[in-house]
């Protein structure tokens, strides 16, 4: 890396950070000598990047706010998360979907084909149920308590197949191991014959703004691979994190 791009980012990322901060104390938490972090401040300062109040304290402008906000408004979800999902179904020769929330259920955004020519039927825009599918738990376990309790007040928990989770309290410790492992399954609770996984994706502000699966005929499942197929998809969905901006 080139070394002043790194420090005038480790002073950027550090500035974000607080509301406002001394030369002294800046240097001291990016570790950079004063005079190098005075003389970087400087050239931020006539960038319009970084203000200096008549107190000596420094603190970022919405100048690089609208920079990241320019940004945002030209990412397309489904253009970042094409090619690392064809990765993924590549990789595992499955079906990978990439799913949003939409009102009380999920829709798939995208769709990779399984290799296979058994695979699993469904299609973009088709709308899943969010209680007994991978995406749909992913989507629920980024939401707070009081909205998970709501939606579980609205939602009468059908049971698709035996295995589908249908009692509210068992609902909850589902989504509290979700949280844990930062990934979520469908054991045959909506398709029987079908097992997914899923991983949430977050954005900049951390929030979790979509999950990707990919799921298999139970038969092609190998159980003694499933750590790997979780770390897999749990990767992948960190990737399309991070280029939304999550520190993750």
């Amino acid at each position: 890396m080139i070394s002043a791009v790194v420090r005038v980012f480790s002073i950027l990322e550090t500035l974000s950070t607080k509301k406002s901060i001394n030369l002294e104390h800046l240097s001291q938490e990016t570790g950079l000598a004063k005079p190098t972090v005075y003389r970087f401040l400087n050239t931020l300062r006539e960038l319009g990047y970084v203000h200096r109040d008549e107190n000596d304290q420094y603190f970022p402008t919405l100048k690089m706010f609208s920079i990241g906000s320019r940004i945002l408004d030209h990412m397309d979800l489904p253009s970042i998360t094409r090619p690392i999902a064809q990765g993924l179904s590549d990789r595992l020769g499955e079906t990978v979907h990439l799913g949003v929330r939409e009102g009380d259920e999920a829709i798939y955004l995208v769709k990779i084909e399984s290799k296979y020519t058994l695979r699993m039927y469904s299609q973009v825009g088709k709308k899943i149920p969010l209680y007994c599918t991978a995406i749909g738990k992913s989507l629920l376990a980024g939401q707070a308590s009081g909205e998970v309790d709501a939606y579980l007040e609205r939602t009468r928990l059908i049971p698709f197949t035996p295995h589908t989770i249908t009692d509210a309290r068992a609902f909850h410790q589902e989504l509290d191991r979700v949280r844990d492992q930062h990934s979520s399954q469908d054991r045959e609770e909506h398709e029987e014959g079908i097992r997914c996984i899923a991983s949430p994706i977050l954005d900049h502000r951390g929030s979790t703004v979509a999950a990707m699966s990919v799921s298999w005929p139970v038969f092609r499942f190998d159980n003694a691979r499933e750590a790997e197929y979780v770390g897999l998809v749990r990767d992948a969905a960190k990737e399309i994190s991070r280029i939304l901006g999550a520190q993750i």
